[in-house]
C-alpha cells in the first residue's frame, strides 16, 4: 500500500517601505527566507501585491514542508 505524503504550509509577508511603497529590504527578506529554510520549509511560491502606480505594497512567500 502506498503511503501518502502530507504537507503543511505557512506564509510570510514583508511590507514594502518608502513614501509610495515599493522599497523592500532584500537583506531582511533573504534572512527570513534562510530562517524558514533552516526549519525545513521549502519556498513554493512568492508574489507581490501592488498598489496605484504599480508599486509593490507587500511580498508574500509561501512555504511547505512534510508533516
Amino acid at each position: 500500500m502506498d503511503v501518502l505524503e502530507t504537507w503543511e504550509y505557512t506564509s510570510f509577508k514583508v511590507e514594502s517601505k518608502g513614501f509610495m511603497g515599493g522599497i523592500v529590504d532584500i537583506s531582511h527578506f533573504d534572512n527570513e527566507l534562510n530562517n524558514f529554510g533552516e526549519q525545513g520549509w521549502e519556498l513554493v511560491s512568492c508574489f507581490s501585491s501592488t498598489q496605484d502606480g504599480g508599486k509593490c505594497r507587500e511580498i508574500v512567500a509561501v512555504f511547505k514542508r512534510k508533516k
